[in-house]
C-alpha cells in the first residue's frame, strides 16, 4: 500500500482513501471517490477538530481535502467492513510504528512519488465521473416521450414503493441510487403528465429489470449494522433494511 508523504502523526484523505480503495480491492468491493470519502470522515468526526484544505484538480474545479490524527484515520476505517478495515488499520499501525524514526532520503522520495499517484488517481476518478454525468445529460436529451407508461416501466413513485415493499428502503435512499449512485440504472424514456393541471409536464421512468438488477447489487453491496440498519460504501450514514438474504 502507499506510504503517506510524512511519518504517520497525520495523513491527509488522499492518502488515507488511497490505503482503504487498496484494501476494498483486495477484498473485491468497489472503489470510494474522494469527495464522499470526505463526507464520509465528517460524519463520522461530527464535533472534532481537523485541518481542511483545497485541493486543485486537473479538471479546473476544486474539493476539499482533510488532515486527521492518526486516531481520526483509525476511527475512519472502522466504518470499513471487516475485511477492509484490518487491512487497513495493520497498515496503519505499521506506519505509526515507524513514525519514532527520521524517513530515510529514499523513504521520502517514495513517500512523494506515492502521494503524487493518489493525487493523480483521484483525478482520474473524478474526470470519469464528470464524463459520466456529461453522458446521462446527452442520453436525456435523447430521450424517449410516450404519452403513456409501458407495462414493464415504473415512475419514480413506483419504484419507491416497489422497493419500500421488498426491502424497506427509504424514498431517500431510492433517490440516491436512481440519480447519484455510480451504478444508477438509465433511465427508460420520459412520459408526458396527462393530468390537465400538469401543463404538459413529463416524469421520467425505468426499465423494471434494470431497476430490480441495480437495487439487487446496492443491497448486495450493504453491510447490516443490525437487524434492519444498514450501511453502503457511497451512501452517508444508516439506513433501513429489511429484505437483505443473509448467506
Amino acid at each position: 500500500m502507499s506510504l503517506p508523504s510524512t511519518t504517520f502523526t497525520t495523513m491527509d484523505t488522499t492518502e488515507l482513501l488511497a490505503l482503504v480503495n487498496e484494501a476494498r480491492a483486495a477484498s473485491g468491493e468497489g472503489s470510494v471517490r474522494h469527495n464522499d470519502f470526505v463526507a464520509r470522515c465528517k460524519d463520522e468526526l461530527d464535533g472534532e477538530h481537523y485541518e481542511s484544505f483545497v485541493v486543485q484538480n486537473l479538471n479546473n474545479t476544486q474539493s476539499e481535502g482533510l488532515r486527521l490524527t492518526a486516531d481520526q484515520c483509525k476511527l475512519v476505517a472502522m466504518r470499513e467492513s471487516k475485511g477492509v478495515r484490518r487491512r487497513v488499520l495493520a497498515r496503519l499501525n505499521e506506519l505509526e510504528g515507524q513514525a519514532g524514526r527520521p524517513m530515510t532520503q529514499a523513504e521520502i522520495t517514495a513517500a512523494n512519488a506515492n502521494h503524487l499517484v493518489a493525487v493523480e488517481r483521484q483525478q482520474r476518478e473524478q474526470q470519469i465521473a464528470l464524463e459520466r454525468i456529461e453522458q446521462r445529460v446527452d442520453d436525456l436529451s435523447q430521450t424517449m416521450v410516450w404519452d403513456h407508461c409501458p407495462q414493464n416501466c415504473l415512475s419514480l413513485t413506483g419504484v419507491k414503493a416497489a422497493m419500500l415493499g421488498r426491502y424497506g428502503l427509504s424514498g431517500a435512499v431510492v433517490d440516491y441510487v436512481l440519480k447519484e449512485w455510480p451504478h444508477a440504472p438509465n433511465s427508460a424514456g420520459m412520459v408526458r403528465n396527462g393530468h390537465e393541471e400538469a401543463k404538459g409536464s413529463q416524469y421520467l421512468v425505468w426499465t423494471k429489470s434494470l431497476v430490480t438488477a441495480a437495487f439487487k447489487r446496492f443491497v448486495d453491496e450493504c453491510e447490516m449494522v443490525n437487524a434492519t440498519q444498514a450501511s453502503h460504501p457511497y451512501f452517508n450514514g444508516r439506513f433501513r433494511l429489511t429484505g437483505k438474504v443473509h448467506p
